[in-house]
């Protein structure tokens, strides 16, 4: 999986494809500046005014070189060196040097700018090795640009904002952030989200040596990755049996449609055989809208030995015979298992963690998380102690967010790239315990049935929402779109 790495960890990156390439720093900055340019140019018309606003680092040293490149393409930047009392790094200074005359260079924070909703405001006043918070004259500054109402962009990160750990100060508030390589760990909390915008990586060539040598807990599932754990069906003689056998139960009064989602989601995602454990109003549905599925009841439940995975909770109700029911599924069920929803909710109610078998996956959304596990004052701190609990417990835990992220027992945390925000919809989760339950009984581990449960629930998500919009996008959707998600994956 990509990396994430840490603010220190990135400079290493750097300095390390400076040494081994080997490269100049100052033609590093150049490469990652025109790799920008290149974007930009892409997204904007010719003729624009740009403001762009560097700091004396190498962060501002690549504001100064985009200004340059962009001239050059028949824009109109303009540079304001907010901070000149400071002493530039080396290569700030050499981009500064070569600015043509025809660029406008503004030294201190402006009295006032010329700016209108067709002006491109370029913050490049500290990347990502920050390591205090914006004060003073310059926070109020940072205040303004918030304020104005043209298009706002960031090279690399918002000024502001840290990394790595939380920030509590003034940070510039992006439409777009542009960052090289892999995205920065802040970029995929969301009490960031205002200030991030829609970012973009950019592929500047740092070593492949590095990022396969270093260590990151943080790792980002991108298309590439997740189309290593799928498993291709090369098998000519296999048969339904080859695929496993899914038991999922859910459903209750008036809560049909979840054990609906859940089944037909799971279906679609491989499963050799399905049958739910429910009751008989749900049965009746079921056996109507998903006559591929079988349908049981506990009375007439047969051994469980025959089902490779169980998944419980998707419509559940929080009774007396659903605990007794789960306490009994726990309890005797060996194979593997995804719990979510009332499942969750029943265990967070009587504080019974221990009941919780080891390698089971866990889906809740944040709520749930905090019901599970107690209050969390932010994301951050949702973050961490997910990844304790992972590992403490021994069990994969989901929490589900716009980048879903993925804890698992060895302290790793993996966090998903696709989706998008007309999966906010109920139901959506109901389609994403029936993709992870299908892979657990297809013989996935639980560690990558939930990385690639996960994103092909959100290339789905992204299938459906370029049909359908975000206004309008149901989680049935998503069950639509998952032929064509495992397609993409199919092709070789």
């Amino acid at each position: 999986m990509p990396k994430i790495f840490s603010a220190k960890q990135i400079k290493e990156w750097d300095q390390f494809t400076i040494n081994n390439e080997p490269i100049s720093s100052l033609d590093l900055m150049e490469r990652a500046s025109l790799t920008f340019v290149k974007w930009f140019e892409g997204k904007f018309k010719q003729n624009t005014k740009v403001l762009i606003f560097c700091g004396p680092g190498n962060n501002g040293g690549d504001g100064l070189a985009i200004a340059r490149l962009l001239l050059r393409r028949f824009f109109e930047p303009e540079v304001f060196m907010v901070l000149p009392q400071a002493k530039s790094s080396p290569d700030a200074q050499a981009n500064l040097d070569k600015l043509p005359r025809d660029i406008k260079v503004h030294k201190g924070i402006p009295s006032s700018l010329d700016c209108d909703k067709e002006t491109i405001i370029i913050d490049a006043i500290f990347g990502s090795g920050l390591s205090r918070e914006i004060e003073g004259e310059l926070s109020d500054f940072v205040l303004q640009l918030n304020q104005l109402s043209g298009t706002r962009i960031s090279v690399d990160i918002p000024s502001g904002l840290f990394a790595d750990k939380p920030s509590t100060g003034t940070i510039f508030k992006a439409d777009y952030t542009f960052t090289f390589q892999a995205p920065k760990l802040a970029f995929l909390l969301s009490e960031n989200a205002e200030h991030i915008g829609q970012f973009i990586i950019g592929d500047i060539g740092l070593s492949e040596a590095f990022h396969i040598e270093k260590k990151s807990r943080n790792h980002f599932t991108d298309f590439k990755e997740a189309k290593a754990l799928f498993k291709q069906r090369n098998i000519k003689f296999s048969h339904k049996g080859t695929y496993g056998h899914a038991l999922i139960s859910a459903g209750s009064y008036g809560k049909a449609g979840a054990a609906t989602l859940c089944v037909n989601a799971c279906l679609r995602s491989g499963v050799g055989l399905t049958t739910c454990l429910t009751e008989e109003p749900v049965t009746n549905i079921l056996q109507i809208s998903a006559p591929e599925a079988m349908c049981t009841d506990l009375q007439n439940l047969q051994a469980l030995e025959k089902f490779n995975a169980l998944a419980c909770g998707p419509g559940w109700s929080n009774t007396t015979e659903r605990k007794q029911l789960l306490l009994h599924l726990l309890d005797s069920f060996k194979g593997k298992i995804v719990l979510d929803a009332d499942a969750l909710n029943i265990i967070a109610e009587d504080g019974s963690l221990h009941i919780i078998p080891k390698d089971t996956i866990l889906t809740p959304h944040p709520k749930e998380f905090d019901r599970l596990f107690g209050a969390s004052n932010s994301p951050w701190e949702r973050m961490e102690k997910a990844s304790q609990k992972s590992v403490e417990l021994g069990i994969v835990i989901v929490v589900k967010g716009a980048h879903t992220s993925i804890h698992l027992p060895n302290g790793n945390v993996h966090f998903n790239s696709t989706g998008n925000p007309g999966m906010a919809t109920g139901g959506s989760g109901d389609v994403l315990t029936g993709i992870i339950v299908a892979l657990l009984a297809q013989g996935y581990s639980p560690e990558h049935a939930a990385i690639l449960g996960v994103y092909i629930h959100g290339l789905a998500g992204d299938i459906a929402v370029s049909e359908y919009g975000k206004t309008a996008m149901k989680a049935g959707d998503i069950i639509t779109a998952l032929p064509k998600a495992f397609l993409r994956f199919e092709r070789k």
